[in-house]
């Protein structure tokens, strides 16, 4: 267990090790809980992701250009558990 000295301005600094732990690097967030026994749970903020960042993910890794009915037929194969 690792112990936290806190400074006179309430701030403490958590070893490298905890927050390599946590996977949380420089400029990173962390949440925190308190729970009712004094307790306080620690985890790495992660930012919910959106429709913007996924649109355009695979943009540039083909150069194929599928249609609309083989999109929607890949995507019901998909669904449907085939490859």
């Amino acid at each position: 267990m690792a112990t936290l000295t806190v400074t006179a301005r309430g701030q403490v600094t958590f070893r490298k090790d905890i927050l390599q732990h946590l996977g949380v690097r420089p400029g990173e967030k962390i949440e925190s809980d308190k729970l009712p026994d004094g307790r306080v749970l620690l985890r790495a903020a992660r930012p919910a992701g959106t429709i913007e960042d996924f649109l355009g993910l695979l943009a540039g890794k083909t150069k194929k250009v599928a249609t609309l009915d083989e999109i929607n037929q890949a995507a019901a194969a998909g669904w449907a558990g085939e490859k």
